[in-house]
């Protein structure tokens, strides 16, 4: 017995020591098997063959966080991205840890595997931008610490899993723009913790649940673009806390209840392009902070509630394509913040009040397809004639109605006229056509009743096909046009002809009491560089120019004026004189002779073309290529084709970097010193600031450039190196885009959320046309994408010009997978 007993003893003791040892060393087999995974997914291996790290030390990889214990608990591809990735190559199971888990924009391709449930400790897990196919596993109901899920952009399909009620922590759900079918399961609306929702652009159908009143925590809910029928549940009204809610283009009817009062939080109402009908209710005037309302392409009736006028945050306002009648409440007149006021295609009579007149912020306003009547109020001529340097692109469509009277004379009147189209069509308008109507950028009269002649400036400006009315006159066809063309410019031909004759008569005189003196040594060789004191070619400009007469000045700037000339051989330029008085400032006079002394040894395409200068103490002056369509920001408020002046002043900015010995810094990168040549072809110019960048020198410097472009470490370091100019190409690239100097975004940009609200579509420049061609909307997130990366806050982590050059010459970048307007500019910046 006691031997027996002595044998269990020793048995036993043997089972606690393997016990203990098993005990001791799972931390380092858990450690093991991670690395192990790592190393076997073959994502890493670039970095720790080439950084010299070894394989042990995964802790300090790209992407991946370790605890104290030195287990993964974060895996994230933010830093590095080996694309494409595929869920096969990493064994998931093999981090019981992790807490994060963000895969996303790799290119990551078949299903979500369905062992991603075991990873019980996820709190975070981020699939978006990939091409993830198949359905939403439902093990991952077993995630029940999950806060953040987004597995947006991909082709995920089939439905939402009822076992994401089991959830219970998620704050942050985003599923849009996948392929996503069935109803919206009514389990979801158990996540009460729910801040973001949004399922938009996907296939799903049926009813938004009744109890979707549960998520009380809601701030964004966004459905649009589905198949989602029937009803508004009344419990929705329960969600006060929302700011964003977008509804639009799914096939919803009901009506909008008065409860929508509730929503004091809202921001963004977007209930469009569905079958909603009935009135819009007067509370929606309680919204105060209420930025955007669009309602358009609904069944609603009934009319416009005055009240709307107390939403004073409105900067756009779209009503159209209803069935809303009654007239304009002048209270309208109170959203001076209004940017965009449409209420076309409805059954609206009565006049337009003359209060719309104060709306001065407006850059589109359409009341047309109406049953409006009376005069068109003078004030409304105000909309053109705002004295602001920020112009906008501007629209006035009142056609389609029973408008009647004159045509106000303000219209056309006023400095942002030259950028706006006045549409007038189809009205009972009569009386003449104001000849201010010239300085517009459209016109269409047509189908009226006016009545005289057509200012002749008008009629040659703007087609025939804008002055059909019947008691017109030169309302002649496109034949006897061209001849009043001949008319007018035949005789003026004719006597540029005799002046040419004239003054080859008179050099042929000249020559021959000279015959010792070429024409080539009497004027010089304008094409040349030249370096003589400057008395011969000053006789010859003083010539051409009158003695610099102001008809043939073109523009002044800080230290000089630009003419017009055209020389003895017919060849224009243009010139650049130093003023007198600053000719006396060493400051001027040294950056007039570095500019010629750069320009002079450095030639490219995107360079404007120095020709010849004199430094004549009396006389100082450039000659340049003339660029007849001027300056970047003048012609971006006009242009539609501006990817490839981006593209231009980049290979530009990377010859000067990169491929001059020693490299050159431009330090006045902005849009007045970019100019446009006839064919919109880029050149960068004025070199006045520009300096060679000496390595063996610290390149501190004082502060110069353009408020607005210059790179805000030069505020604090005082050092210039070349990415103050990639900062100011980004600077440049993104106004290009956005057709206005982006220095509110570039603040913002700083803190990310609030980045996030600002979607592409919204950000590009609202006179560009609908792009229908995939290739260039690439090409404009390629250059917003690149833009962002310029102005980066970190000067080291700004890319180099070359390499955005490089970049440029890509001719087949990565195809969009998705609309401009599901793109946020946040995203662009990862």
């Amino acid at each position: 017995m006691n031997s027996l007993f002595a044998l269990c003893i020793a048995i036993t003791s043997i089972i606690l020591v393997v016990a203990a040892q098993k005990g001791q060393y799972p931390l380092s087999s858990s450690k093991d098997s991670e690395a192990e995974a790592l190393i076997s997914s073959g994502w890493w291996n670039a970095y720790y063959e080439t950084k010299n790290i070894s394989s042990d030390q995964y802790c300090r990889w790209p992407g991946i966080d370790c605890d104290n214990s030195g287990h993964v608990v974060g895996i994230s591809t933010a830093e590095f991205c080996s694309y494409p990735l595929s869920f096969e190559q990493l064994n998931l199971l093999a981090f019981p840890h992790l807490t994060s888990v963000h895969l996303g924009g790799c290119g990551l391709v078949q299903t979500i595997p369905t062992q991603i449930g075991a990873l019980s400790k996820l709190t975070s897990l981020s699939l978006s931008l990939n091409n993830l196919t198949g359905g939403l596993p439902p093990s991952l109901a077993n995630l029940t610490k999950l806060e953040t899920l987004d597995k947006s952009f991909n082709r995920i399909s089939g439905s939402i899993p009822v076992e994401i009620g089991k959830l219970s922590s998620l704050n942050y759900l985003d599923l849009h723009g996948n392929e996503i079918g069935g109803p919206i399961p009514s389990t979801l609306c158990q996540l009460t913790s729910l801040k973001t929702l949004d399922l938009s652009f996907n296939e799903i159908n049926g009813s938004i649940p009744t109890n979707i009143g549960n998520l009380t925590e809601l701030v964004y809910l966004h459905l649009e673009s589905n198949k989602i029928m029937g009803t508004i549940p009344f419990s929705f009204y329960k969600l006060t806390n929302l700011m964003h809610l977008r509804l639009y283009s799914n096939q919803i009817s009901g009506s909008i209840q008065k409860e929508i009062g509730l929503f004091t939080n809202l921001m963004r109402l977007e209930l469009s392009n569905n079958k909603i009908h009935g009135v819009i209710p007067k509370e929606l005037g309680q919204l105060t902070n209420l930025s955007r309302l669009y309602l358009y392409s609904n069944q609603l009736s009934g009319q416009i509630p005055p009240e709307l006028g107390q939403s004073t945050n409105l900067s756009r306002l779209n009503l159209s394509s209803n069935q809303l009648s009654g007239q304009i409440p002048p209270e309208l007149g109170h959203l001076t913040n209004l940017s965009s006021l449409d209420l076309s295609s409805n059954q609206l009579s009565g006049q337009i009040p003359p209060e719309l007149g104060q709306l001065t912020n407006l850059s589109s306003l359409d009341l047309s397809s109406n049953q409006l009547s009376g005069q068109i109020p003078p004030e409304l001529g105000q909309l053109t004639n705002l004295s602001s340097l920020d112009y906008y692109f501007k629209l006035i469509d009142l056609s389609g109605n029973s408008l009647e009277g004159h045509i106000p004379i303000d219209f056309g009147l006023g400095a942002s006229a030259s950028f706006c189209d006045l549409n007038l069509s189809h009205n009972n308008l009569s009386g003449p056509i104001p000849y201010s109507l010239v300085n517009l950028d459209f016109v269409d009269l047509s189908y009226n009743a006016l009545e005289g002649p057509i200012p002749l400036e008008i009629w040659c400006k703007f087609s025939n096909a804008s002055f059909l009315n019947k008691n017109l006159v030169y309302q002649i066809p496109t034949k006897e046009k061209h001849q009043v063309y001949i008319k007018i410019f035949l005789p003026l031909a004719v006597l540029l002809l005799v002046s040419v004759g004239y003054l080859l008569l008179y050099k042929l005189k000249s020559n021959k009491a000279n015959p010792n003196q070429s024409l080539a040594t009497r004027h010089g060789d304008i094409f040349k560089i030249w370096n003589f004191d400057g008395k011969i070619a000053y006789g010859d400009i003083i010539e051409a120019t009158e003695d610099f007469d102001i008809k043939y000045c073109i523009g002044t700037g800080g230290y000089g004026s630009v003419y017009r000339v055209e020389l003895p051989s017919g060849r224009v330029v243009a010139l650049k004189k130093l003023h007198k008085r600053e000719g006396e400032n060493p400051t001027y006079d040294k950056c007039f002779k570095n500019e010629a002394k750069i320009l002079s040894q450095k030639r490219h395409q995107n360079i404007v073309k120095l020709f010849g200068y004199c430094l004549h103490k009396h006389c100082m002056f450039l000659i340049y290529d003339y660029m007849e369509r001027g300056s970047l920001f003048c012609v971006l408020r006009y242009e539609h084709e501006r990817v490839n002046v981006v593209k231009s002043i980049a290979h530009a900015l990377s010859y000067m970097h990169h491929d001059c010995i020693p490299p050159i810094l431009h330090r006045d990168v902005s849009t007045n010193n970019i100019l446009l040549d006839s064919k919109l072809e880029a050149r960068l110019s004025y070199f006045g600031i520009a300096r060679v960048l000496d390595p063996d020198s610290s390149n501190q410097t004082q502060i110069a450039g353009t408020r607005g472009y210059i790179a805000p470490e030069l505020a604090y370091t005082m050092i210039v190196n070349e990415k103050c100019d990639v900062y100011s190409f980004g600077v440049i690239a993104l106004e290009t885009i956005s057709g206005s100097h982006p220095g509110e975004f570039i603040s913002s940009i700083i803190r990310r959320s609030t980045a996030e609200n600002i979607i592409l579509q919204d950000f590009l420049d609202k006179r560009l046309p609908q792009l229908v061609d995939l290739r260039v909307a690439t090409d404009i997130v390629r250059v917003v994408r690149i833009a962002l990366a310029c102005l980066n806050p970190n000067p080291k982590a700004r890319p180099s010009m070359k390499e955005v050059s490089q970049e440029f010459l890509v001719n087949n970048p990565p195809k969009l997978s998705r609309p401009l307007h599901n793109i946020s500019m946040s995203e662009l910046m990862n």
